[in-house]
């Protein structure tokens, strides 16, 4: 597999199961984050998100994405809270459902979690292993 069959598999997918960690305990939640052209994945969270304390206490994160094919890709990384407005405002555009939950990029409400891509890993069902995918 090479990276744009990963990047499809992320686009096709269109959300993915995001994976934080409290107390030696995953947790995992499905989210729409959005994939920014410097190769982070941009998630927008509202204030009262429990992943926000988990990112902050524990940034290794993962995100799973299964595309209809039931390919996959996981990508794991590094979290941080951001609140650079421009990269909301890039999340805002491009994710339409934030619109039932943000009034837009500057509401006190609207959280951004930006995950620095460290592995990609993607399998489809006809591999007999995983491969790792280099995004650069």
């Amino acid at each position: 597999m090479n990276k744009d069959e990963a990047l499809d598999i992320i686009s096709d997918a269109g959300f993915g199961f995001f994976a934080t960690v409290e107390e030696n305990k995953p947790h995992v939640r499905p989210m729409m984050p959005y994939l920014s052209e410097e190769g982070e994945l941009l998630l927008a969270l509202l204030g009262r998100s429990r992943t926000i304390p988990q990112i902050k206490a524990n940034p290794h994160v993962e995100i799973c994405f299964v595309d209809r094919k039931m390919w996959y890709c996981r990508v794991t990384g590094t979290g941080v809270m951001s609140g650079d407005i421009s990269k909301k405002q890039m999340v805002f555009e491009n994710v339409p459902m934030l619109r039932q939950y943000f009034a837009g990029p500057e509401d006190p409400n609207f959280h951004l979690a930006v995950i620095q891509i460290t592995a990609v890993e993607a399998m489809t069902p006809h591999s007999r292993l995983p491969e790792t995918i280099s995004l650069d």
